[in-house]
């Protein structure tokens, strides 16, 4: 008979030649093909830099899909996400303690940012349980800015609102009312006239903004926008003064808020991943994200914003977390890019990726703007269609900081948050919906106005869809109206 001692150590053994494989060195080649070039370039002459040390172990977050509930799908795909952080990361945290090496640990996707030189960042890429070091820098990217002035309120609701046919759908008796959506940028002025109203954080006189608001860039306590470009898109989606400025397409919705940029448009793929992970499951001031609530995720998010390899994003850099997103039943709406007019140049995550649903810019006469960019999507090889809709972009009237309306805002970041606001009309009206992001894509898909293209990206100018509009401009009246 085996004795019960010898069993015991049998599986200890076991165990540590698996704990020892996982972490096994890889050869040194190898381990220099993971590493992003310009890692390697910033920490040349033994200089320090910022990177992002992937795992190869992620969760698998596909049981998710056949899950009824939203509730049911963001506790599920947080809960898997945050053991397979818990269970993985220890080794190299452990090692990064010791050395007192800053660092950061996520869990919406397994990674680790790290501050440190060559010889870190090859050791850790040596590691058999490290999939692939990223470049993390803090580079200005090119957002929209308004050639209009400051002005008064219009007679009737913005051309843009009523466009993708809101108005109608607020005549059925939907306006977004208990619905939430969110969004990603350089912050929001969260009591402008147009938007105090719709905060979660405001109630019975009251501002808390625990759980409504998060800063990845300075963390601070309270809203605010030194941009103005965060102000201006979440107006768009549930902007309403009550004074005849009705500038959001779901006036009655409540939003919530994470900056991801700086006052000069600034963002990185750390801090974009630190706003998703804040928004599927957000957590007070003072919090760690394990501590936050996924049942107090916004329906959407909306990202009027791109990370380009300028701001160290490669093809992979995002997917994991845009793919989480998804998963956990909140709405993906990504603008397409301001890279047009030529074909292909939808090229930056996150609005290359399947799962997001990418949304490209059209003027008043529902032509496609210049500036819009095209599909199909071949930075991956994939020749994915892009974009998947498409709505009003160019000209367009919103809030500002300070307490103030602007026209004159083109690009596909003042098109995207249309569907993003869309999405509150949509699941109010039909609440089955709610979670399930691949019927609520197919139905706003499916219900658009049919656009056609001279221009022939991809073979497909006079088909729908095609990669230039997309399947359409979209139409929340029909979309609402949908069997």
């Amino acid at each position: 008979m085996i004795s019960r001692k010898f069993r015991l150590d049998a599986v200890l053994i076991v165990l540590a030649i698996g704990l020892v494989l996982d972490s096994a060195p890889a050869p040194a080649a190898a381990a220099s093909e993971k590493i992003a070039p310009r890692v390697l370039t910033e920490t040349a002459g033994n200089a320090t830099t910022e990177a992002l040390v992937v795992l190869a172990d992620q969760a698998d977050l596909s049981p998710a899909s056949s899950l009824q509930t939203k509730l049911e799908k963001g506790r599920f795909v947080v809960n898997a996400l945050r053991a397979a952080a818990d269970r993985t990361q220890g080794p190299i945290l452990t090692l990064l303690r010791q050395r007192a090496i800053s660092y950061q640990s996520f869990y919406i996707v397994n990674m680790v940012k790290v501050t440190g030189n060559r010889a870190l960042m090859q050791e850790l890429a040596a590691r058999g349980d490290v999939a692939r070091i990223d470049a993390n820098p803090y580079v200005r990217t090119s957002l929209p800015v308004p050639t209009g002035t400051v002005s008064d309120a219009p007679p009737t609701v913005e051309w843009n609102i009523q466009q993708v046919h809101a108005p109608q759908v607020w005549a059925l008796g939907f306006r977004g009312q208990g619905r939430v959506v969110a969004g990603a940028d350089t912050g929001v002025q969260w009591d402008h006239p147009a938007l105090k109203l719709q905060y979660r954080g405001w109630k019975n006189g009251k501002a808390s903004h625990k759980y409504n608001w998060h800063d990845a860039v300075d963390h601070t306590k309270v809203p605010f926008d030194p941009f103005g470009h965060g102000t201006f898109t979440v107006s768009e989606m549930v902007g309403d003064d009550g004074q005849g400025n009705q500038i959001g397409v779901a006036p009655k919705a409540k939003w919530i808020a994470c900056r991801n940029m700086d006052a000069n448009g600034t963002g990185s793929p750390a801090r974009y991943t630190e706003c998703f992970q804040f928004l599927i499951a957000p957590y007070a001031e003072g919090e760690t994200p394990s501590q936050g609530k996924s049942a107090l995720a916004p329906d959407s998010i909306n990202n009027s914003w791109e990370c380009p390899a300028s701001e160290g994003c490669g093809v992979e850099t995002l997917h994991k977390i845009v793919d989480a997103v998804r998963a956990a039943g909140i709405f993906p709406a990504m603008a397409a890019e301001n890279s047009g007019p030529n074909c292909s140049t939808v090229d930056n995550p996150p609005a290359i990726y399947a799962s997001a649903v990418s949304v490209g810019a059209t003027d008043s006469a529902n032509n496609i703007a210049s500036f819009s960019s095209r599909g199909p999507v071949t930075v991956d090889n994939s020749n994915r269609l892009k974009p998947n809709l498409s709505a009003p972009g160019v000209n367009v009237r919103g809030a500002v900081p300070t307490n103030q309306y602007q026209s004159g805002w083109s690009g596909t970041s003042m098109a995207a948050p249309h569907l993003a606001g869309g999405v509150a009309l949509l699941w109010q009206a039909k609440p089955a919906l709610v979670g399930n992001i691949t019927k609520t894509e197919t139905i706003f898909t499916h219900t658009s106005l049919p656009l056609r293209s001279t221009q022939n990206c991809g073979g497909s100018g006079q088909k729908v869809p095609n990669n230039v509009f997309g399947w359409g401009l979209l139409n929340l009246l029909k979309a609402v109206k949908a069997p």
